[in-house]
């Protein structure tokens, strides 16, 4: 029984997806970086998005993946209803930071409806504990939402991108509704 109770333990362990360092509670440390939006110059300020509501921060490996092509669009995609509940978005990369400019723009990527930000060194992923094991400079694929008071309310790693926008979307849905 004890070997049941501990495989069984074990398997649930395994199946369990990374977990972000940083959890609901702790204090987002804040940022400014430079980016782009629709292939514009930007420099992103974590502090004063927060002004205008909750902020989703996701983090992806490298611009230009596929992966992180996919991500993007599908972030894209979810932007009216972001905006719809208050919500800034931003990516974060520290990885092919070379091709931002281009994925900013790009109709199969960001499409310039949010910005992307460099994070050259993976200095602010470090302070989020984002980074990629196999590749301690690039950022891995974690995603925090944040509150006005600069709270992270969620976060949710996982390499696999098909939920990041679902997790940080009924996330800041539900923000809205409890307002």
């Amino acid at each position: 029984m004890k070997r049941l109770a501990a495989a069984a333990a074990l398997a649930a362990l395994v199946a369990t997806p990374a977990l972000a360092a940083l959890k609901a509670g702790d204090k987002a440390p804040d940022f400014t970086a430079p980016g782009f939006q629709a292939g514009k110059p930007l420099t992103f300020s974590l502090a004063q998005a927060r002004k205008k509501g909750p902020v989703v921060l996701y983090f992806f490996p490298a611009a230009d993946t596929k992966g992180c092509n996919l991500e993007a669009k599908m972030f894209a995609d979810a932007m009216p209803q972001f905006a719809a509940a208050g919500a800034t978005v931003i990516g974060v990369t520290a990885g092919n930071l070379d091709k931002l400019q281009q994925i900013s723009s790009d109709t199969d990527k960001c499409s310039g409806k949010f910005p992307v930000a460099a994070d050259q060194g993976a200095k602010i992923a470090r302070q989020y504990d984002a980074i990629l094991a196999a590749k301690p400079d690039w950022s891995d694929r974690t995603s925090y939402v944040i509150s006005p008071n600069g709270q992270i309310v969620h976060a949710y790693s996982k390499m696999d991108p098909t939920e990041h926008v679902s997790q940080t979307l009924a996330t800041v849905q539900s923000m809205k509704a409890k307002r």
